[in-house]
């Protein structure tokens, strides 16, 4: 399987600990494609359909469905916990992504 930045994959983010996001869930791909085809871990910022408007939370629509990309969730996962690739975000919604991991982790 192809993994590619900026792409929505089914992640089994199970087991957590604490406030961890939970279960199987979409979550955008964040590590760069280059690390992506050589490392065996992915770096993903996984999505919900419950949110409200913080400024670490990206607004997408998926599959006509609203959803947030939540930024301050990041985390790196082994490629295994990937169980299928739903599609891209939008060239918009991906420079959002940007912008707000920007602001969020970088000065």
């Amino acid at each position: 399987m192809e993994l590619k930045q900026y792409q929505i994959v089914l992640v089994n983010l199970d087991p957590t600990i604490g406030s961890e996001m939970k279960k199987t869930r979409p979550c955008v791909i964040i590590s760069p494609d280059e690390m992506n085809k050589y490392l065996q871990t992915i770096v993903v910022a996984p999505m919900t359909s419950n949110s409200k408007p913080y400024p670490t939370r990206v607004e997408v629509k998926h599959n006509k469905t609203k959803g947030w990309v939540v930024i301050d969730q990041i985390r790196t996962v082994d490629r295994k916990r990937i169980i299928k690739i739903f599609g891209s975000l939008t060239e918009k919604e991906i420079y959002k992504v940007k912008t707000t991991i920007q602001e969020t982790y970088v000065d």
